[in-house]
């Protein structure tokens, strides 16, 4: 009897831990919640317009994102200088320019580099450019034998040539299908790209990253509220933007940052943290990016502060398993961005990213533009598969998994050639 009282606890606790880790992809079983209100402030004033949003609410909620998910930045970090290890006025078969730029910042008797590579249509004058991370090196995102290899830190991946965590030759260009080179060339736009483990290895050690820069003595790892490799990854991508205001290039006023996956996430933060972004594209950033947290559909923040607890501050783990306790959610995050272009994007079969979590977020952030004059998404009824609605605020969702493809980038183009050209 005893023992199989025991067996009969055993099974339940193993069911409830087994139904704890199974993520929910059931609209049915999406919780009761009700969404915070981006246009009151957390002591219960209303917003009415756009001086008390800026002065009042925008803080606030900067803040709020700042101390208890992204984490903040301890202290200010200027470039310390920067070389040109390589240009060419006749790249990709004569029609763009190409430059590799090596941005160098020191602290606390410690040094951080990172190489942005370039390409720019050849014009007489300044041109915008699409920004964004990559993660297996710049020299994989186009076949130009050029491009130099980095020499940071990689997780290994042998079928690329990838082993004891060093890029090689085997995998130039392997990343082709995911940017549009030629295509943003074309339609007049530079494109600009980082390795983004250049600036913190994505691993759970914060000893190796640009955080190390800021710690004192014996220190290991920052604060509970501050930056996470997400908040460090945006930090890098305005350190770029630093650069480009210094460029006789590029055209710093229409810089649109881009990100897919976790550097969606950092795209979203980047924008929402620094204005002088001129637009944001997330792609597929799912939970931490455009999805709203208190659906707790498919990835949540139990699950991202257990599978990578070094991307969030440590504040965000106060709520694991406890959604209802966070007084923001991310349409709040994407209305930082306001009144700024932003385009949410997501993908059919990547439930894991929830995209009717992320249409949503698009959606509620509308009336933060409102105040501004603009129209964002106009229904709270998500569109149809690969049918975009190129508003402002912008959004799609098209067929397929977890990926950039052509598809996403016509329309990121298209978008961009209305609101930010």
């Amino acid at each position: 009897m005893i023992r199989t009282v025991i067996l009969l606890l055993f099974s339940v606790i193993i069911t409830t831990a087994s139904a704890q880790w199974e993520p929910n992809y059931d609209e049915a079983k999406v919780p009761q919640f009700k969404l915070p209100n981006p246009l009151k402030t957390f002591s219960g004033k209303k917003i009415r317009n756009v001086k008390n949003w800026e002065k009042k609410r925008r803080p606030e909620l900067l803040d709020y994102f700042a101390e208890n998910i992204y984490g903040k930045i301890p202290d200010k970090l200027k470039i310390s200088g920067y070389d040109i290890l390589e240009e060419s006025e006749n790249a990709l078969g004569g029609k763009a320019i190409r430059k590799q730029v090596e941005l160098t910042f020191e602290k606390n008797s410690r040094t951080l580099h990172f190489t942005i590579l370039i390409y720019l249509p050849k014009s007489n004058e300044k041109v915008p450019v699409f920004l964004g991370y990559n993660f297996l090196g710049n020299h994989t995102v186009c076949e130009d034998a050029n491009i130099l290899i980095s020499t940071a830190w990689v997780a290994n991946n042998p079928s690329l040539g990838i082993v004891n965590h060093q890029l090689t030759e085997q995998s130039r260009g392997v990343r082709t299908d995911r940017w549009a080179i030629r295509e943003m060339l074309a339609a007049g736009f530079g494109f600009a790209t980082i390795y983004y483990g250049e600036i913190d290895p994505d691993k759970n050690d914060m000893t190796d990253g640009v955080q190390s820069l800021f710690y004192i003595d014996d220190q290991l790892q920052p604060a509970d509220d501050e930056w996470g490799s997400i908040a460090a990854w945006a930090w890098g991508l305005s350190r770029a933007l630093d650069y480009f205001e210094g460029d006789d290039d590029v055209d710093e006023s229409k810089v649109v940052v881009f990100g897919h996956s976790r550097l969606g996430k950092t795209a979203l933060w980047a924008g929402a943290s620094d204005q002088r972004f001129a637009g944001v594209i997330s792609n597929d950033s799912g939970c931490g990016g455009a999805a709203l947290f208190k659906r707790e559909f498919g990835e949540t923040i139990w699950r991202i502060n257990r599978s990578f607890p070094y991307w969030f501050c440590d504040n965000f783990k106060n709520f694991n398993h406890d959604e209802k306790k966070l007084i923001v959610d991310q349409h709040e995050l994407i209305a930082l961005i306001a009144p700024r272009p932003v385009y949410v994007a997501s993908a059919e079969e990547d439930q894991w990213a929830d995209p009717k979590g992320e249409f949503l977020a698009a959606y509620y952030a509308g009336p933060v533009y409102k105040l501004y004059g603009i129209e964002g998404i106009p229904e709270d009824v998500q569109p149809p598969v690969n049918k975009p609605i190129l508003n402002t605020v912008a959004y799609h969702i098209r067929s397929g998994g977890h990926d950039v493809t052509a598809f996403d980038w016509k329309q990121y183009i298209n978008w961009a050639q209305i609101y930010i050209q």
